[in-house]
């Protein structure tokens, strides 16, 4: 009999705040979705990431993205430019996740083929929910583009 292995979700969170690093990894830790949680500080550090440039030469392509904007070095918006005009990065799911409320900022990353565009609440409890929420439909609902050209990996019962 043949089946199929499910190959945790890997998701790569652009962040330069500690706490909400703590909280969104925290949220996802109870999450019933196996998930493969990696941080990135800036915009150029993510870039290195995505790319697997040194140190990340090993590290996969994530599933989805969670990208702040206000970043040192290189911002959100430059990096979701990037992100969206390298052939094989644009299909990664791109979730702004930032304090902006800006009306600006809420165009121009759909402009820049944002997936999804959410404010981060000031309240704890609130924030844990819209990164539950997220995991929610990201991760249960949506059928990612890697779930769909991802060989699974069979294993043989006998």
């Amino acid at each position: 009999m043949v089946t199929t292995t499910v190959r945790p979700i890997d998701i790569l969170l652009v962040e330069d705040n500690p706490g909400d690093v703590r909280l969104t990894k925290e949220a996802l830790k109870e999450s019933r979705i196996l998930n493969n949680l990696y941080f990135a500080r800036d915009g150029v550090e993510a870039l290195a990431f995505l790319t697997q440039q040194e140190p990340y030469q090993e590290v996969p392509r994530p599933d989805l993205i969670l990208l702040d904007l206000n970043l040192p070095r290189k911002d959100g918006r430059e990096l979701l430019a990037e992100i969206k005009q390298h052939q094989e990065l644009k299909r990664i799911p791109v979730v702004i996740l930032t304090t902006s409320e800006a009306e600006q900022d809420i165009l121009k990353t759909y402009e820049l083929h944002a997936n999804c565009y959410i404010t981060k609440p000031v309240d704890l409890d609130k924030f844990v929910d819209i990164v539950k929420g997220l995991e929610e439909f990201w991760l249960s609902i949506v059928k990612l583009p890697s779930m769909v050209t991802a060989k699974a990996r069979p294993t043989t019962d006998k």
